[in-house]
């Protein structure tokens, strides 16, 4: 605890008590991480796979023009975004229905099924397209249930660390299938060279299954189904703490203070009731088009483009040899590894989203742009060593991967799955979620075309990249608040939520105590001491 009080600077961190930051909910946020191990796994994996003389054979690769080969490899790469793509958003009902945890199992399960199907394909496209669509499927719906399931259940003080934990899953889980292909390809023969590295893509899923079977349902899920014993006695454990204890109550009081809240502002809860409360009422639509916002620019920034193609960027900038470029890419992932790992224990929950998000936005942007000027200006020939503006632009690849890692890949995460309100969380982050994939598809099917097509040698593909990640830099200055610090239930209030629902409520009070018109009719019952009582539609008026 004293070293978490160390590195995390905010007012909860001082305010809250020490206890809640026991291993279970460290365990919890680990284990679901495995999540973003699928999905960085896959990364990593494919775009090695890719250039191995043993996989071009196998699939006839070896056979086709450069434009077809350009075709065919973006088709492998992003057949699995498609599958992602629909993966997010059912996942969605699923979380709702049954729960965070299920949720994830499910998950786990599917992306195991699509990698045997992949490793089992044996030169066979066909199949290989059905593996990586099913697979798609479970890692689509980890991507979203992995940050959602962690911020439900973190302690507000080191929430963006935990959540950002994902990111860290991620990048290691591109390092590792960097690695596993540089050494498949050094040291396994024929099939073998690609089919071990496809198949190690297992290793994650079964981690994440193991691990959530573990933990606890996310007891916020278990208040918005009216659950509260449960959920408190789940948050009480999780917490480190008597389910009497004050932080404990509190936590219960912010959680029906919101539920309560949305049910007033849009009474029912199914589908067509949450789509109105996401999209009509200001506060919530505002947080729906951040969310999407985020993960738009998040692959615009071009980061998506070095993981799936970097042996072939690495070539493009002058490393020969499949192997070598295989080691340039493994040592990215160590850079991508280590940088994200060190945000999150420096700058998440104190420097913040909204500044970490700022600064690496004009940094991307300048790697970019001095990777494209090499490109333009003084292109790598074959043949010849690399020049020293050459390994000037090498590093700003390297570069390039540490300043997302501080900001654009953890912080984008973070913010979805913690601004959204309660009854709207799961939805929020799917969209967010299928929103990335779809970009991500957009991404990989343009990537190879664009490196063969913008300017010669594909300079332009820097520049465009780096043009976005100068813009992200308006977009956040305008448009993205600072949410470190803050429970989930206070972001009602950053968004205006909270107001709105006080003017409601003041507004019904005031109908309430409006003064009643009193009419004459010829409605007249028998006299009382002296009075005759007058009847309207079931008022009742006395006249002298």
């Amino acid at each position: 605890m004293g070293i978490l009080q160390k590195l995390v600077k905010n007012e909860a961190m001082k305010n809250d008590p020490p206890q809640i930051y026991g291993w279970k909910v460290f365990f919890l946020s680990a284990s679901a991480c495995f999540g973003g191990m699928l999905f960085g796994w896959d990364v990593g994996s494919i775009g090695g796979v890719l250039v191995m003389p043993s996989f071009k054979k196998a699939y006839g690769l070896d056979q086709l023009s450069p434009g077809a080969l350009s075709t065919l490899q973006s088709n492998i790469v992003s057949v699995l975004q498609g599958g992602c793509f629909f993966g997010s958003l059912a996942s969605y009902w699923v979380a709702d229905r049954f729960g965070r945890r299920p949720a994830l199992i499910l998950a786990s399960c599917i992306t195991i099924v699509g990698i045997i199907i992949q490793t089992a394909s044996d030169g066979h496209i066909n199949a290989l397209y059905v593996g990586r669509l099913v697979a798609g499927l479970g890692v689509g719906a980890a991507s979203m249930l992995t940050p959602l399931y962690v911020s439900e259940n973190a302690p507000r003080a080191i929430r963006g660390g935990l959540t950002g934990l994902y990111q860290l899953f991620i990048a290691t889980g591109v390092m590792l299938s960097f690695w596993v292909n540089y050494g498949t390809l050094g040291n396994l023969k024929k099939n073998a060279q690609w089919q071990v590295p496809l198949a190690l893509q297992g290793f994650p899923a079964v981690c994440l299954f193991a691990g959530v079977a573990l933990c606890n349902e996310s007891p916020r899920w278990l208040a918005r189904d009216d659950n509260w014993e449960k959920a408190t006695t789940v948050l009480a454990r999780l917490r480190n703490l008597p389910p009497t204890h004050e932080y404990i109550q509190m936590e219960l009081d912010d959680m029906k203070d919101q539920l309560e809240n949305e049910r007033l502002l849009i009474g029912g809860a199914s589908f067509w009731d949450l789509q109105k409360e996401m999209w009509l009422i200001k506060g919530n639509r505002n947080r729906a088009l951040v969310s999407i916002g985020l993960m738009i620019c998040q692959q615009m920034t071009g980061t998506n483009a070095i993981n799936y193609y970097a042996p072939l960027i690495f070539l493009n900038l002058g490393i020969p040899e499949e192997e070598k470029g295989l080691f340039a890419t493994g040592i990215y992932g160590v850079v991508k590894m280590v940088t994200c790992a060190v945000f999150l224990l420096i700058a998440a929950d104190s420097l913040g989203r909204r500044r970490s998000l700022l600064w690496t936005s004009i940094a991307q942007g300048l790697a970019m742009f001095v990777i494209g000027f090499y490109v333009r200006f003084s292109p790598p020939a074959q043949g010849e060593p690399i020049p020293g503006v050459g390994y000037f632009a090498l590093t700003c690849i390297f570069l390039f991967a540490a300043f997302f890692q501080f900001g654009w890949g953890p912080c984008c995460w973070i913010i979805v799955s913690e601004i959204p309100t309660a009854r709207l969380r799961a939805m929020n982050v799917a969209i967010a979620a299928a929103t990335q994939w779809l970009f991500n598809f957009v991404v990989a099917q343009a990537v190879p075309h664009m490196l063969t097509t913008v300017g010669e040698n594909g300079y332009g593909t820097y520049f465009i990249f780096g043009s976005f990640c100068f813009s992200m830099f308006f977009f956040v200055w305008f448009l993205i608040p600072e949410t470190k610090g803050l429970s989930l239930e206070k972001m009602d209030d950053l968004f205006g939520i909270t107001e709105m629902v006080k003017e409601k409520v003041a507004g019904d009070e005031e109908a309430h105590r409006a003064p009643v018109e009193i009419h004459e009719t010829t409605a007249i019952v028998p006299k009382t001491n002296g009075t005759a009582t007058h009847i309207e539609d079931d008022q009742v008026h006395a006249v002298k």
